[in-house]
């Protein structure tokens, strides 16, 4: 009895503490550090490249000063001045190349929306083959750029070309330039689509997961059509999916280099001249590294522009619903 109850009242050891000199993170400390590598990378590829060149456009940088372009003069806003003049001819290929990307983006953007929406919807009910369609559906957003850009450019060759051989054979000329004059742009915007449809396919066929079958089974109790579910079930459930896509599409496309670049080498017809192709050829065929940084910079500006204001009436939209 004596030795039970010594044991009730001895007193309860310490518990362990850390070794001094070795200092643990607390809980509230652990998603900051965890989160610190990446901010650290972004800081790099991103921020200081950025940094560097918002630098770069407030000087007179041409090829005498680029092995010493921190020592370059100090040009202010001479640079935006004279891109924005639009009265120069500096300023006016600038505006025409703004209005053919303008047009680029939101054609490619439209049509690679409709088609994904399109493929999604046709694949949503399960049926013999979907498996294989969705397959072949990714190939080409599966396909490196290069490889997938260069299919389109020997497919479009005016002599050997693919599409002027199935041309001929239905009785057109099978002669036409396409990627030569006014028909780039519609080569241009034929090779974004088929590289970018797939990962609207993909992001709206993963959307659609997320609605109940009950609802559709409802719909065609009561009578509905297949217009009637889509425009009244699919596309109100598919709103915030669609809202994020399409922004998304958008600053891809918008700053699109490499599908101008690969399909008409850097002779790129005025019909193609994208704002990223232009900038690069400001820069380093004219070696005014200055003015294409400038470019660069009112390019930026224009799609925070576009983002905040896309953001803010997209966010109103679904406030008031």
């Amino acid at each position: 009895m004596t030795d039970t109850a010594a044991v009730r009242t001895a007193p309860a050891e310490p518990a362990s503490t850390p070794p001094r000199g070795r200092w643990r993170p607390g809980r509230r400390w652990l998603p900051y550090l965890l989160v610190l590598p990446a901010l650290l990378f972004e800081l790099l590829v991103h921020l200081v490249p950025m940094i560097g060149g918002l630098w770069m456009s407030l000087l007179e940088l041409t090829q005498f000063w680029l092995r010493d372009w921190l020592n370059a003069p100090f040009a202010g806003l001479a640079n935006f001045r004279f891109a924005l003049d639009f009265d120069s001819a500096v300023g006016t290929q600038l505006l025409t190349s703004f209005g053919i990307t303008l047009a680029f983006a939101v054609l490619t953007v439209g049509i690679s929306w409709a088609l994904g929406m399109f493929a999604a919807t046709l694949l949503q009910r399960s049926f013999p083959g979907r498996a294989v369609l969705r397959a072949l559906f990714l190939v080409p957003y599966a396909l490196p750029v290069y490889t997938a850009v260069m299919i389109w450019k020997f497919m479009l060759d005016q002599g050997d070309g693919m599409v002027n051989s199935v041309l001929a054979s239905l009785g057109g000329s099978g002669e036409t330039f396409w990627l030569l004059g006014d028909n780039a742009f519609l080569s241009l915007v034929v090779t974004a689509v088929w590289r970018l449809w797939p990962f609207a396919f993909l992001a709206l066929m993963a959307g659609m997961q997320s609605i109940p079958t009950d609802v559709y089974e409802a719909a065609t109790v009561d009578g509905a059509g297949v217009w009637q579910q889509f425009r009244s079930i699919t596309l109100p459930m598919m709103r915030p999916v669609t809202q994020v896509l399409l922004l998304v599409l958008f600053l891809w496309t918008f700053n699109d280099f490499n599908v101008a670049y690969i399909l008409f080498d850097k002779s790129v017809p005025s019909a193609a001249n994208l704002l990223s192709i232009h900038i690069y050829n400001s820069s380093f065929l004219t070696w005014n590294f200055g003015l294409g940084s400038a470019m660069s910079a009112l390019l930026l500006l224009f799609l925070l522009l576009v983002t905040a204001g896309y953001l803010a009436v997209t966010s109103r939209r679904s406030s008031d619903v």
